[in-house]
This record gives C-alpha cells, structure tokens and sequence, in this order.
C-alpha cells in the first residue's frame, strides 16, 4: 500500500510500519504502546494535543478540515474555544517572524519510508528543503527543563520528549532515500500566553547515540507488534493502572520504595 496523507495513520501501516512517535510509546511502555496499536486501550486524546495538531493543521493546509473533523473545539455557538483561539495566537506570532517562515516554506508533509535494523520506518517530514536541510515543527508548553522522575534529574525539552531520537530516525531515512546527511532543525514555538518562538539546530553528533537506541529495540519493538514476544509492563502508566489486577495486601513497610509500586 503507497502511503499518503490520508492512510499514513491508518491501522495496518502502523502495523506494518514503525515510526519515531510509535517507537517513544514503546520505550515508555511496551504494553501500553500496543494496547494502543490494537485499540483495546487508545491513547487519550488532550486539549493539549489538540492545539499542536491545530497548529500543525495550519501549517500542513488542513486546518479547515481539522476544524470540520474536530467539533469538540468549538463552544455551542460555533466558535473557538479559548485555547485555541489562543492557538490562532500562536500561528500568527510564528508567521510574524521572518526566519521561522523561511524555516517552514519547504515542501510540507513529505513522506519517505526505509528501514532500521532491518525493520521498516516511515517518517512524514513537517518541512522538507530537499538537498538543504529537514525541519520538524514542535508547538510545546514552554522551553524550560522537564523534571525526569525515573532518573531524578532535569533534562532539556528536546532530550526529555525523545526529539533527539527523532531527529536521528528522519535524519537517517531521508540519508536511505536521498544519499545525503541533512541537517535538523526545530522550530519550536510555545503555548505561553506570549508564545515564545525558536529555530534550534541539533548538531549531528548528537544523534548518534540516539540512533544506536533505536537501532538495538526496534527489532524488540516489532516482534512484540506481531505477537512474537510479551510486552513489558511499565507499572505506572494510565493502560497499567486500568489493567492492574491485585494480588496480595500491599505493606506499609514498603512504602519508601518507589520501585514496590510498580505492576507485577
């Protein structure tokens, strides 16, 4: 099946194909990530998410279909509601800046599929500048540090969102298609009541562990997908807490170990 806008989502290509989104899930949860896949258990859909797909709708073209598709982001008399007129904000305070523009003027929504460890990925790119450079819109909270509880540590946005490892995926299927290492951008503009906006370049060094990850679990990833090998259970996600199943009294005298919560 050619991929194309309209099917690039679709079940059987998720199925068939991996992706940067679709890998992020299964690091986080590989039980979760496939309970999603085969939609016993979908990922919930967020006003937050709603307002990066809004302001990606713009970008790609759609916006009016994203507007018929989405009456959820309309009051009863028709017209937005607050957060994403607020996300109309953001668009225009992105268009006002000259660079951003010139940055998200590509071909938009380029799709390239190859593979990774031998496994199939496809990527749709927001921004392409063919033999010049690959761009990636991301509309986030802000761009302060983001607190990893699992590592008891901050990190950056961009490391803590897995946008490292997407980089390196499309970085490396557009080298599979094109025969050529383009640079990655970012253009980030955020959801701030004065939305802040940035151009951030990832230098290719960065990428290189970040592919070495994907290149070691997608073969884990895909047999779980097709039902070769059990998922590992997070203990902590909203699919792992829907699912949980008791077994025995939990003890108090546990309680200052953060890992005696996790599922069994």
């Amino acid at each position: 099946m050619e991929l194309n806008n309209e099917n690039y989502f679709s079940t059987e290509n998720q199925m068939q194909y991996m992706g940067a989104s679709q890998f992020g899930a299964f690091l986080k949860c590989e039980a979760a990530a496939l309970a999603d896949l085969d939609g016993t258990y979908p990922r919930k859909v967020t006003d937050a998410l709603l307002v990066g797909s809004y302001v990606d709708a713009y970008y790609e073209g759609t916006l009016d279909k994203f507007k018929a598709e989405h009456p959820e982001i309309l009051t009863q008399k028709g017209e937005l509601k607050a957060q994403y007129k607020h996300a109309d904000e953001i668009i225009q305070r992105a268009e006002r800046d000259e660079m951003f523009k010139k940055y998200m003027s590509g071909e938009k929504q380029v799709i390239f599929t190859g593979k990774i460890a031998g496994i199939p990925y496809k990527i749709k790119v927001d921004s392409y500048h063919p033999d010049k450079c690959i761009v990636d819109l991301k509309c986030v909270k802000d761009f302060d540090s983001v607190w990893d509880g699992k590592n008891k540590t901050r990190k950056n946005f961009i490391e803590h969102w897995g946008y490292l490892r997407q980089a390196a995926i499309y970085q490396e299927i557009v080298r599979q298609n094109t025969g050529k290492v383009l640079p990655f951008y970012i253009a980030a503009i955020t959801k701030e009541p004065e939305p802040n906006i940035e151009i951030i370049y990832i230098p290719d060094e960065y990428l290189v562990d970040a592919l070495k990850q994907v290149e070691e679990f997608s073969p884990r990833f895909n047999m779980i997908k097709h039902g070769e090998i059990k998922p590992e259970r997070c203990g902590g996600c909203d699919y792992c807490k829907f699912t949980k199943v008791l077994k025995e009294p939990f003890n108090y005298a546990d309680m200052t170990t953060a890992e005696a919560f996790e599922d069994v």
